[in-house]
């Protein structure tokens, strides 16, 4: 980053006027600007998703934890910054054939994620059934 920061300064051919370190300003502006955006549209399509398909029973058959390492990129979510564990919940259901379908929620903590995880293993679950296509569900959060 420094690198092209410092080529883009050389090609210019001079110091850094004020018009273009408003330019710069303003671009950066609208990245993060863009990026925390993303993450409000994605925290809002996640909770609409599916909520007004029928909902069918289900049973949560398989828990897991899995660690996640910090890959160095910023994540949207600003409680998870670093690395951190990813319970996620297997269920199944039958419309009108055997589905399978997954809920995932991140932790900080192993014996956290491994306790909420536990905690759902072999419960009955209501999941939201797309009419369209019975192999997509989703289960809401509020489900649970």
């Amino acid at each position: 980053m420094i690198h092209s920061i410092a080529s883009i300064l050389l090609y210019a051919g001079g110091p850094i006027n004020r018009f273009e370190i408003i330019l710069f300003s303003l671009a950066a502006g609208g990245v993060i600007l863009v990026a925390i955006c993303w993450g409000i549209v994605e925290e809002w399509i996640e909770r609409t998703r599916g909520r007004n398909w029928p909902t069918v029973s289900a049973v949560i058959d398989i828990v897991s934890v899995a660690f996640i390492e910090d890959d160095g990129i910023p994540s949207p979510k600003a409680d998870l910054v670093d690395s951190h564990y990813k319970a996620t919940l297997t269920y199944s259901y039958n419309n009108p054939e055997q589905q399978m379908g997954d809920y995932s929620r991140d932790f900080a903590n192993e014996d956290d994620a491994k306790a909420w995880a536990n905690s759902y293993k072999g419960e009955n679950i209501k999941v939201h059934v797309d009419p369209r296509d019975p192999t997509r569900s989703v289960l809401r959060k509020e489900d649970l």
